[in-house]
């Protein structure tokens, strides 16, 4: 009987130790897929080193562009935008043939509330700032549904206002532009010619976290190529950004 009971304490105490170390096993396991706030990642906001240090969306999954052009089933490299009418935050309406003697066009769809517009923000200005006068102007198309109070009109006129936006700010009503263009991101930029043909899809930049640290504009080197008669490369870039809804 004594030996016995030995045995049952050798089981249990044996039980005791593996319960420990596969708990023990469990918890770094979790410790390495937390962010320093505690939450869990589980690898769904790995960020893409070939585009540079991204800051992830608060929620869900990466803020890399997933499909391809194909699949987007918008204009590709080369294809002939139709042009629009939208309205603006001061309630003129804004077409891209109300843009006398332009020589391209920034198309960038953002909107008010997604990080990365707001990242983007002082740098769109920038460029708007610096390339409207050679004959690129930045036109900002807010393509999410705008029944969201943080995506409506009145929230566009009073962002714009507040950020001083140097360019227009458009409310694509019925969400029927931004489709066609191919837009999945905010921001995504599409940068058209003179005679409206894309000749570059894609991210601002190499760094939506960092402006001190981005090593290719690639917007302004498409303009550059363009300036010169030249084909923008590269030509498409994976848009970083928050999904249009």
């Amino acid at each position: 009987m004594k030996k016995i009971s030995i045995l049952i304490a050798i089981i249990c105490l044996s039980a005791g130790v593996l319960t420990s170390c596969k708990n023990d096993k469990n918890t770094n396991y979790t410790e390495h897929h937390k962010d320093e706030k505690g939450r869990h990642l589980h690898g769904e906001n790995k960020e893409h080193p070939e585009h540079g240090d991204h800051k992830g969306p608060p929620r869900g999954g990466s803020p890399e562009q997933t499909k391809t052009l194909e699949e987007i089933g918008g204009y590709k490299i080369g294809d002939v935008a139709e042009d629009f009418s939208l309205k603006n935050v001061d309630g003129s309406m804004v077409s891209l043939a109300s843009y006398k003697d332009a020589k391209g066009y920034i198309v960038t769809f953002t909107c008010n509330g997604c990080p990365f517009s707001v990242l983007y923000e002082d740098r769109l200005i920038a460029l708007n700032n610096t390339y409207a006068p050679k004959g690129y102007p930045v036109i900002a198309i807010n393509g999410n549904n705008h029944e969201n109070e943080k995506e409506s009109y009145e929230a566009m006129q009073k962002r714009s206002e507040e950020k001083g936006f140097t360019f227009r700010y458009l409310v694509d009503e019925g969400q029927k532009v931004y489709p066609k263009f191919g837009a999945v991101r905010t921001p995504h930029i599409f940068l058209l010619d003179s005679d409206l043909k894309v000749q570059y899809i894609g991210t601002i930049d190499d760094n939506a976290k960092s402006p001190e640290n981005v090593k290719v504009k690639y917007v302004e080197d498409a303009i550059a190529a363009l300036e010169k008669g030249e084909k923008p490369n590269p030509n498409f870039t994976k848009a970083i950004g928050c999904p249009i809804k």
